[in-house]
Order: structure tokens, then C-alpha cells, then sequence
């Protein structure tokens, strides 16, 4: 299927959409995957690899997979069912297996009993966990291997193979030859244009983006928002959108109430609440001239309510989740047509806003990666960054050129940067780094429209040069605690 901004922008709780919301996704998948036998299981076997082992106590990624296999699902659970979830695994050593299915099986199982192996790393993706359910005469029932491959998205192992097997036989039926096993760029090319004869407008590059804009005389939202028309009504894609925007809202907003220390051992303060009560003191009118606080505070909001384990919008992952609410607050607080429109104006803003970016991020989910753990965190903040820099241009009336240019300077200015958070908590430097990129995002949109949509290095270069860098960039610094801040900070 293709990407939708729906799978881009998803609800869920916090830390972290690889670590927490992929975990417990892949729980909830093996819970449908057993089906009948589920009443059968009398074992169970946890093993969880490379990143997710390596930062899954400060994640909370045990937690999630044992929450997942319970049949919790991130979009739909509340912060009270998981606490009480939490606490009766606690008290009892025990899960209930498919519980929230209603067909639930108590097993003797905690986080104590996984296999950890943080120095093996499976060859699709760093972060990977193993499932095995067993029966009363030891019996393998189900077993899958998932991969948290970013922003919450899950694939088995199961599904990697039938993709490359549908693919290399694509590939190879149209090279009149027979298929070879390994993957190559002609099998995800052919993966990928498989995907065209599901939409309208179809595209897998930004140059591609932009052709389809000039051949049709639309914008980067009109394409966007045709392809989505095409999976679902209009009334579900505004609704829906309007949706997404309130919950980034009320994350902010639940923030801003709160003062003390976020959890996990680090004693880090939250800001957000006494910089809400300064800058309404000393800025009651929205002075243009405090705009910059205004975006540091929504996105250290809504890092803080994440750090927290609170319920956030993956944009297009956790760890980015404040950039995109922080810029958005920009456009609909500072951007002159919108706040002369009234409110109709603002609802088209979040809209488009929303539609633009989650365009940019089909880019960079299909091309390259919005995984820390594959790529470092100009995956995540940078992507993040790069997708509101282009929404934001669309919303001040950019050309589907200036959109492209602006999500190019944003990602060519977070080039390089290193996932290394300290004792694997989402905290520091998550929490700043949200800020400064968000105020990087409002810059590049900035830059883009004083131009004429003109320059030398394309998005798709600065997208490629990206997934070059991730892959070249040491283990250390792709979330797993071995280096960087994670290594040079003292922890207590």
C-alpha cells in the first residue's frame, strides 16, 4: 500500500515510536498472529536485539513488548489502562496473554525473562525482536521476527520475504531471467512502482513530486491531497487531519500544566511550565517579536509530555514529535493570512500544513530512513525539520518549487547529526534539539520564499546524501548508548 499521511502522522504514547510504539505494535501483531491457539500457549520466549536491547530500559521497550502481547495497541490505549497494566505485571510476575482481546491467558513472564542481545544485530534492521509462543509439550505455535524500522512502523519477517519474492519476480519476469535472491535497487525500484498503480499522482522523488505538479498545474498539497482521495473520503481526511492537529494541541497544552521531574533517573526539570508563565506575563499580546519562545516552548511541550510517556503524534517519529506542533503554532499564530482568516483559514492551514510535509516525509520514509537507530537523528529531527520547513512554505503561499527548497535547506543543515540520547532516555539532547530545529524549519521556509524555488542542490540529493551518511556514520551514534553524549556525561 501506499504511504498516507495517516501512517506518517499516527497517535501514540511516549518515549519513543521505535523503541515503545513499534514494540508494542509488533506485541499486538503476534497476539493476531497466534489466533485460535492463542488459548493453547503455555510458554513463551522473548528475545530482543541490537538498539531495541541496547536503550529498551530507558525506551520503556520491555514495558511496550509486554503491553503489546497483552493486545494494548498505542493508538487506542489510555495512560490509566496502562499504569494499572503495569502495575498488575508488577505485583504479579504474570501477563495476560491477548488480555485486551478479551481471550486472555495468564503466563508467568516479566521483562527478567527476555533474552537481551545488544551486540547482535539482525541483517535487516538494528532494531528486531523474536516471538516464540510455545504449547504444553514444548510445540512451537507462532513464531515472527519484527522490525521497528522508525516512527512506529513494523514489518515481520514474514512480510520482508513475500516483498522480495513478489519483487524479484517482477524483476525478474521483466529481465526474461530468473530472479536472483539477493536485493538489489532494480527489486525496490520495482516494489516501489508497484505502489504507482494505487494512486493518481504517484511519486518517488522530489523531482518526481514537482514533474507531476507543473504537468497538472497543481500545488504539492493538491497532489498529496488527490493521492490521499483516493484511500479515503474527504470528510475522513479532514476530520482526520483536524484530529491529528487537536491531539498535538492538547499534548502541548496537558505539558504546559505540569512542573517537576521527568521520570527515568536523570532529574531533569521540566521547562515548559514556568517559561509558559513568564512569556504570557511578558508577551500577553503575541508580540511578532517573541516568536522564537513561543516555537522553543511548544516543541520542548510536547518533547517533555513525550519523555514523560505521554500520548503524542509520531511526526514522524517521538523523538521529532514537538518540530512539526511548534512550526505549525508558527504558521497559525504568525503567518498574516492566516490569523486575518479567521477561523476557516486556520483549518485550511493545518490541512495543507499537514498534507505538504507528509509529502516531504513519504521522501524520506521511501528513500532513505526516519530511523535513529539506522541513521542517527538527522533521520528523525532532521526529517521532522525538513517536513515542517516545507509545510510551513506551502502555508505562506510558496510555489511547489520553494516547498521543495525549503525541505532541502532545512535536512542539508541537520546533515550528520548523531542519535546518542544519554541513559537512553528521550531527554537529552532530544528535548532542545526539537527546539532548534523547529526554529531551523521556520528559517529555511523563510529562506526559500525570499528565492524564487532556484538552487543548486536538489531535495533528492540532500535526501541521498542522508542515507550515505547513516550508513557511514559508526554504530555508536545510531541509539545505542556506546558514544557520544550517551558515554561522556556522567549519569548521576
Amino acid at each position: 500500500m501506499p504511504l498516507s499521511v495517516f501512517d506518517l502522522f499516527t497517535v501514540g504514547i511516549g518515549p519513543s515510536s521505535s523503541h515503545t510504539v513499534g514494540p508494542m505494535r509488533a506485541g499486538s501483531s503476534f497476539i493476531t498472529l497466534l489466533g485460535d491457539a492463542l488459548g493453547s500457549v503455555t510458554d513463551l520466549r522473548v528475545d530482543v536485539y541490537g538498539s531495541l536491547a541496547a536503550t529498551g530500559a530507558g525506551h520503556g521497550t520491555f514495558d511496550a513488548i509486554l503491553l503489546g502481547l497483552e493486545g494494548c495497541r498505542p493508538d487506542l490505549v489510555e495512560a490509566n489502562e496502562l499504569t494499572a497494566r503495569r502495575t498488575r505485571m508488577s505485583e504479579t510476575g504474570t501477563i495476560i496473554l491477548g488480555d485486551a482481546t478479551g481471550n486472555g491467558v495468564e503466563l508467568p513472564f516479566t521483562e527478567d525473562d527476555m533474552v537481551k542481545r545488544p551486540l547482535t544485530v539482525l541483517p535487516r534492521h538494528t532494531n528486531a525482536l523474536t516471538l516464540t509462543a510455545f504449547d504444553s509439550s514444548g510445540e512451537t505455535l507462532a513464531e515472527e521476527t519484527y522490525y521497528s524500522v522508525g516512527g512506529g512502523f513494523v514489518t515481520s519477517e514474514t512480510e520482508f520475504l513475500e516483498k522480495e519474492q513478489a519483487a524479484e519476480a517482477a524483476a525478474g519476469s521483466a529481465a526474461g531471467e530468473e530472479p536472483e535472491h539477493a536485493v538489489s535497487e532494480s527489486v525496490i525500484e520495482a516494489e516501489l512502482e508497484s505502489y504507482s498503480e494505487e494512486l493518481p499522482y504517484p511519486f518517488h522523488s522530489g523531482a518526481e513530486l514537482l514533474q507531476r505538479c507543473r504537468e497538472n498545474d497543481m500545488s504539492i498539497t493538491e497532489i498529496m491531497h488527490a493521492n490521499e482521495r483516493s484511500m479515503r473520503s474527504e470528510d475522513e481526511i479532514r476530520h482526520g487531519l483536524l484530529h491529528i492537529y487537536s491531539v498535538m494541541e492538547e499534548c502541548a497544552s496537558a505539558s504546559l500544566d505540569r512542573s517537576g521531574y521527568l521520570p527515568g533517573g536523570l532529574k531533569v526539570r521540566r521547562r515548559a511550565h514556568d517559561w509558559y508563565l513568564k512569556l504570557k506575563a511578558e508577551d500577553p499580546n503575541r508580540d511578532p517579536g517573541y516568536y522564537l519562545e513561543w516555537v522553543n516552548l511548544i516543541a520542548m511541550a510536547v518533547n517533555e509530555e513525550n519523555a514523560s510517556g505521554g500520548r503524542v503524534v509520531t511526526a514522524p517519529t517521538n523523538g521529532a514529535a514537538g518540530i512539526i506542533p511548534a512550526v505549525l503554532h508558527y504558521a497559525l499564530n504568525y503567518v498574516k493570512s492566516v490569523v486575518d482568516g479567521g477561523e476557516g483559514a486556520k483549518h485550511a492551514a493545518i490541512i495543507d500544513f499537514l498534507l505538504t510535509s507528509a509529502a516531504v516525509g513519504v521522501l524520506y520514509k521511501e528513500r532513505a530512513s526516519i530511523s535513529g537507530a539506522e541513521v542517527g537523528c538527522q533521520g528523525e529531527v532532521g526529517s521532522a525539520s525538513s517536513m515542517a520547513a516545507g509545510g510551513l512554505a506551502a502555508v505562506m503561499g510558496g510555489t511547489p518549487e520553494q516547498v521543495e527548497n525549503a525541505a532541502e535547506i532545512a535536512m542539508e543543515h541537520n546533515l550528520g547529526l548523531t542519535c546518542d540520547p544519554i541513559s537512553g532516555l528521550v531527554q537529552v539532547p532530544c528535548i532542545e534539539r526539537n527546539a532548534i530545529a523547529a526554529g531551523k524549519a521556520i528559517n529555511a521556509a523563510r529562506m526559500a520564499l525570499w528565492g524564487d524555488g532556484q538552487h543548486r542542490v536538489s531535495l533528492d540529493e540532500v535526501i541521498e546524501t542522508m542515507r550515505q551518511t547513516g550508513a557511514d556514520m559508526s554504530s555508536k551514534y545510531k541509539e545505542t548508548a556506546q558514544g557520544g553524549l550517551a558515554v561522556n556525561v556522567v549519569e548521576c
